[in-house]
Formats: C-alpha cells, sequence, structure tokens
C-alpha cells in the first residue's frame, strides 16, 4: 500500500484511534470507539486520567516527551485529541508519523483567541469587536477604541470555563486588570449583551461530507456550562445559518472531527461567534442518548475515514452538568428517571465537571 493510501484509507474495525488527552471527553470517545470494533489508546500526562479505566492501551508521559509520542504514533491507526491545548511541538512531532485529525494548524489557530478570531471576521463572520493587548497602556486605549460601557478582558491562550478572564466598566479597570496578568499577551472584547446563547456541534470527514446536530440552548453558572436544550429558541432560518457558519469554519480549516462552535444570540437575532471548540463539546453531550449517532461516534467515524452518521434525534433533550458535589448523591441521581453519566473521576473538587445526566421527551417526527 502507498503512503498516500495509508493516509487516506479508512481504519478497520480493530484499528487504533491514539487520542491525546484523559479526561472525560477521552473516556466517551473511547466508549463510542469500542461500540464500533475500534481499539483506542490514551495518551496523558495525568496518571488518575479517567478514560485510563476504559482504553484498550494507555500512555503516561508528558505531551513533550519525543520517545514516549514515537512509540504511541507507532502503536496507532490515526490520532486525534480530546482537548485543544495540544503543544504545537506535539503535533509537529506527530505529523509525519500518523494523520492527526483535526490537523495542527487548525488546532493552533484555535488555541489563540486573536488568531481564531482574525480568523472567524476574515471569512465574514460576526464576532465581538476585539483588540490585542500586551499592555496597561494597550488594555487603556484598546477600551476607549472599543466605545463600550463594558468589556471582557482574555488570556489569549488557555482558560476556560471563565478562567482567564475579567469583566472590566472603565479604561482604568480595564489598564488595572491587564497589570494582575502580569505580561500574559491579552485580548479585549467588547461586552456582548445577548438574549441567550446556543451552540452548533458538527462534524467534517475525510472527503469533506459535513453534518450538524440541532443546535442546543445553553446556560452557563458560574461561568460553566450547566444546562444544554433541544430544541433551541432558534428560528428554522437562524438554525440554517449556524450551521453554514460552522460548516464555513470547519472547510476554511480542512477540519476532520467534531467541533463546537460557540454562537451569542443578540436581542435583535443576530449570531456572533464566540468560539470554536476543535473537539467534542461539552453542549454536545446530549447526543449520546437523543441520537442514533452521538457526537462521539460521529468524531470517531470522522477521524477513522469512516461515513458520517446521522444527526437526526429523536427526542427532546435536556442536559445538565453534575459540577463539583452536584455528583455525590449518585444514588438519588440514579433514580431521578434521567440518563446518568459519570466520568470516573477519584476526586471531588469545586467547579469539576464530574458527569451529566440527560433528560428525554420522545416526539413523534423530531428533527
Amino acid at each position: 500500500m502507498s503512503d498516500l493510501k495509508q493516509l487516506t484509507a479508512p481504519v478497520p474495525p480493530g484499528g487504533t484511534i491514539g487520542i491525546l488527552g484523559g479526561g472525560q471527553l477521552g473516556r466517551m470517545l473511547a466508549l463510542a470507539a469500542a461500540r464500533l470494533g475500534l481499539r483506542t489508546h490514551i495518551y496523558s500526562d495525568e496518571e488518575d486520567s479517567p478514560a485510563f479505566q476504559v482504553s484498550a492501551q494507555r500512555t503516561c508521559a508528558s505531551f513533550r516527551d519525543a520517545s514516549a509520542l514515537e512509540r504511541f504514533a507507532a502503536a496507532c491507526s490515526v490520532i486525534t485529541c480530546e482537548f485543544e491545548n495540544v503543544p504545537a511541538e506535539t503535533g509537529a512531532l506527530l505529523s509525519p508519523l500518523k494523520p492527526v485529525r483535526p490537523n495542527p494548524r487548525a488546532l493552533a489557530t484555535t488555541q489563540e483567541r486573536f488568531e481564531e478570531k482574525s480568523f472567524v471576521s476574515r471569512l465574514g463572520l460576526e464576532t465581538a469587536a476585539f483588540l490585542p493587548v500586551n499592555s496597561p497602556a494597550d488594555a487603556r486605549s484598546a477600551f476607549q477604541q472599543l466605545g463600550a460601557s463594558r468589556a471582557v478582558l482574555k488570556t489569549r491562550r488557555m482558560g476556560y470555563d471563565g478562567k482567564g478572564q475579567v469583566l472590566v466598566g472603565s479604561a482604568t479597570e480595564a489598564a488595572q486588570a491587564c497589570e494582575r496578568f502580569e505580561g500574559i499577551p491579552l485580548l479585549l472584547e467588547s461586552f456582548v449583551d445577548f438574549e441567550y446563547e446556543a451552540s452548533v456541534v458538527a462534524a467534517r470527514g475525510t472527503n469533506g461530507d459535513f453534518a450538524a446536530y440541532d443546535p442546543p440552548e445553553n446556560t452557563h453558572r458560574h461561568h460553566i456550562l450547566h444546562r444544554s436544550t433541544v430544541p433551541s429558541r432558534l428560528r428554522n432560518g437562524q438554525i440554517a445559518e449556524a450551521k453554514r457558519m460552522a460548516r464555513e469554519i470547519a472547510e476554511a480549516l480542512d477540519y476532520v472531527g467534531v467541533l463546537g462552535v460557540e454562537l451569542f444570540v443578540c436581542k435583535d437575532g443576530q449570531l456572533l461567534v464566540n468560539e470554536i471548540a476543535p473537539r467534542v463539546h461539552n453542549s454536545g453531550h446530549w447526543t449520546i442518548d437523543a441520537c442514533l449517532v452521538s457526537q462521539f461516534e460521529q468524531h470517531i467515524r470522522a477521524v477513522a475515514g469512516w461515513p458520517l452518521g446521522s444527526t437526526e434525534r429523536h427526542s427532546n433533550a435536556v442536559m445538565e452538568n453534575l459540577i463539583g458535589e452536584d455528583a455525590c448523591d449518585w444514588q438519588a441521581l440514579a433514580g431521578r428517571g434521567g440518563a446518568l453519566h459519570l466520568y470516573g473521576k477519584s476526586e471531588i473538587r469545586p467547579g469539576r465537571k464530574m458527569g451529566h445526566i440527560t433528560w428525554l421527551k420522545p416526539e413523534a417526527g423530531v428533527r
């Protein structure tokens, strides 16, 4: 078989999907792969990674350990990731050895908030107004240039679930907040007074095929996703527009796999891109129970070069995250009548995602 065919041929049952990262997303990807007769090899730098509990193979090593990464690649048919902040050198080392999906360019673009928003803007898609900030003077000037009464100062790298961002109400507050970040590259965004938040979870295959799930409406508590509800309040035209936006992003990145596009729904109905997640997404967990093919199976299908599955849902759904001590009373949760998913994490911490529960309401003819 030629090198080109090795890169493009589907991974057959019995093949191994390498997954960078060992959290709950990796765990659910491994479970989905097993359903299709595929093995998984989890690579994580944390010994107690919950994905290790359900994978055929495991490697616990630094993401910068070249020898360990080379051995990992040799054991895999294709490599994917369950978190976006894979070090650039990891992708650079693995890419010549095995197909990495999504590609390292997609990961690099979405790891850096200024690069990500600039990329989205170049596509002609709308975002909150934004400016780069590298000093308190920059922060003061940027706040004045944005002309907003409020703005959000964010780290350009890392940060999730509200971490690494501060709401500011004046140029002086922006400068003071910048000082607290001690020289870390930042981004200042206009605060969006949105009606609600939604998201699109979609997939693109190796052949360019595209499929998107119905967009859920999302509510947050303390900056962490609390509930995703399907169907959302989005009108049919907005749903079509949201899916079109996700497709444009995926095609421009030559993306393979599942991605999440987080959206602000403005009071006038306009959709703004907030962030892109180059992986399966928390707001898509409802698909495990409400669709024939979940986002996790869809991602495995895509990166393995298989045909994409149907995104049709057979039920309306409400998914709630179990955060921190929410998961302590697991016996009561198990008796509530929903579909309970616990992630096998050994330690409960405030703000930590410990599981989720999904309630279904079957609806005839639902699309």
